[in-house]
């Protein structure tokens, strides 16, 4: 089968040769660079410049000239060989032979995700290196993996997130074909295959867009990263809304994706009466019938809206968010933290988790305190567990630390273990960061190459430590937080998948492989019936009694997160997995749990 996406965007091979489009509303001049020679564009309505070059294949390379002097690469590149500043190459869609015809995915109710950089999951840092670890993890319980942002970047090692060129995967890791040489085997092996994409802002180095398309962006939003990204503006908001629709099309049907993650959409501004996000869950889902596409959202503002259900029970727009208060009630029970926003969870961290557990959200619509007490959140209560993605440790949470380090550097192994146990066997969709199934042992952290702009690397490196000079830990020295910049800072953070073998690792992973197994046998087929409802209760002020009720049966949890031993009535459901000996009476000593099932009621 043969796989290509065709859109106004960018350069398409077609019978009768290339045809390239530019958008280009405010450049005076362009022109067409292709494999040394000059072609002229014609221009067309709404700053639209076109081309189609005859007897031009995949492999040309070009490039173009705006306003006289500056060479720029396609904003939809499809592949940069040498790097954001170089020329882009023609790639044909229509290349590759894929094996996978009869791969339409699988139930967003079995997904364990496992989320990965490619650059530090293998020594090798290739899709062709990940490609021999998938089998490893399909055996240990994993049904998707999900890709740290591939879009061209500058430089040859970034987390992703500096990406300026969406539709390009960085060459760092290998060509197109490598990209989906991976996904066909993970199809092959039964594995979804998720990218992480960014919407809301290009990176620092290598955006040339302001030099012929200064309206898609705009002053009236500020973001982090400066001016918006023009989503509603009158002349330019459809082209700019149908640059980002196009990409994730094109990632999911050039390269049979099978779900996307949406970096931070709380920073995508839009007053336009219908939000981008809604338009681009809607028109993904319109646009792919009979396959299984999941979207997730990452969204701090924790608006619920975005993740409703129809009267089937799917989703209408986006299928989850990532649950990043679930994740801060877990660490600030495991580590105590409560620097940040953990303060918003550390007055009350069991209250809150019970509340995660049964309705996603902590906070839905309650002031927030990290937030100088604005009301955060949406009510959630209503949303299946299947509507959240919860996780312990992610890119996020472990990289933004200063030395990186893993929650297994930072809390006593037991208490990890019955938040491993449940975070895997909840009914939320669970996943795990590279390498904390057997609780690696390097850690991850931030790292960039923007050589050889050294004022960028320097401002990079000046920042990081700025952004840590106020923790006490880093008052007095911050040379300790590791240089950025560095390579080595980037070879610290590959995982070393011969820990496996070793004690204490080998017991974690051992564990972790349990724990799926019992989630794929009695907890998914619960998740595929009809959700009822959820409630939890403390019947201590520090033991959460969480019970989630399907047509299909009854899932309960609970965890003695006090000192003081604890006893628990089964209540006539069946333990499926217990830290402690467990008959009709459960005895939960400090930091232990059981889970059970039952028939419904």
């Amino acid at each position: 089968m043969r796989r290509a996406h065709t859109m106004a965007f960018g350069a398409q091979v077609t019978d009768d040769g290339v045809h390239f489009a530019l958008w280009a509303p405010t450049a005076r001049d362009v022109i067409l660079q292709l494999d040394g020679a000059d072609h002229p564009l014609s221009q067309g309505e709404g700053g639209w410049r076109h081309a189609t070059v005859a007897g031009v294949t995949g492999g040309a390379r070009y490039g173009y000239r705006i306003d006289g002097d500056l060479v720029v690469p396609d904003p939809a590149s499809r592949f940069q060989p040498d790097d954001v500043g170089g020329l882009s190459e023609v790639i044909d869609g229509r290349a590759f032979a894929w094996t996978d015809t009869e791969w339409t995915g699988r139930p967003w109710e079995e997904a364990v995700v496992y989320e990965l950089h490619v650059g530090t999951a293998t020594a090798e840092g290739t899709y062709a290196a990940l490609a021999d670890k998938l089998e490893e993890l399909r055996d240990l319980g994993i049904t998707a993996i999900e890709l740290l942002p591939l879009a061209d970047f500058k430089g040859t090692r970034n987390w992703g997130y500096d990406g300026v060129l969406p539709y390009a995967p960085d060459s760092a890791y290998g060509r197109p074909d490598d990209l989906k040489r991976l996904i066909d085997r993970a199809h092959a092996l039964g594995l979804m295959v998720f990218l992480d994409v960014v919407y809301n802002h290009f990176g620092p180095a290598g955006n040339y867009l302001h030099a012929y398309a200064k309206t898609f962006f705009t002053e009236r939003h500020q973001t982090p990263w400066g001016a918006g990204i023009n989503f509603d503006g009158e002349a330019s908001g459809r082209v700019v809304r149908d640059f980002f629709i196009e990409n994730a099309l094109y990632w999911l049907e050039e390269y049979h994706f099978d779900g996307l993650r949406f970096d931070a959409v709380h920073a995508i501004l839009d007053d336009s009466e219908r939000h981008f996000i809604g338009e681009l869950g809607e028109t993904l889902r319109a646009r792919l019938p009979g396959r299984h596409i999941h979207l997730v959202l990452e969204n701090e503002a924790n608006q619920a809206r975005w993740l409703e259900r129809g009267e089937d029970g799917r989703a209408l727009q986006h299928d989850a968010q990532w649950a990043d208060d679930l994740h801060h009630c877990w660490h600030v029970l495991l580590t105590g933290e409560d620097a940040g926003y953990y303060a918003s969870f550390a007055d009350k961290p069991v209250v809150h988790l019970a509340r995660c557990l049964a309705e996603g959200f902590a906070y839905q619509g309650e002031p927030f305190s990290t937030l100088g007490n604005h009301p955060r959140g949406e009510l959630s209560g209503h949303l299946p567990p299947s509507a959240f993605v919860t996780f312990l440790q992610n890119h996020d949470q472990v990289g933004n630390r200063a030395l990186g380090e893993r929650l297994s550097a930072l809390s006593d192994p037991g208490k990890l273990a019955l938040a491993r146990a449940g975070l895997l066997l909840s009914p939320q969709i669970p996943m795990l960061w590279m390498g904390e199934e057997w609780s690696a042992s390097s850690p991850f952290l931030f790292f960039v190459d923007f050589a050889p702009d050294e004022e960028l690397n320097k401002a990079v490196r000046e920042g990081r430590r700025r952004e840590f000079k106020s923790f006490a830990a880093f008052a007095d020295d911050t040379s300790i937080i590791p240089d950025p910049t560095e390579e080595r800072t980037f070879l610290t953070s590959k995982i070393d998948w011969a820990e496996i073998d070793r004690s204490p690792h080998r017991e974690v992973w051992a564990d972790t492989r349990n724990l799926l197994q019992i989630r794929h046998q009695s907890v998914v087929p619960l998740t595929k019936t009809r959700y009822l409802g959820a409630k939890a209760v403390l019947p201590r002020p520090d033991v959460v009694d969480c019970t989630w009720r399907y047509a299909g049966g009854t899932l309960r949890f609970v965890a003695n997160l006090g000192e003081a031993d604890f006893a628990a009535s089964a209540d006539g459901l069946q333990v499926i997995w217990a830290s402690a000996a467990a008959g009709q009476t459960i005895e939960l000593p400090s930091w232990t749990g059981v889970f059970l099932t039952g028939a419904a009621r």
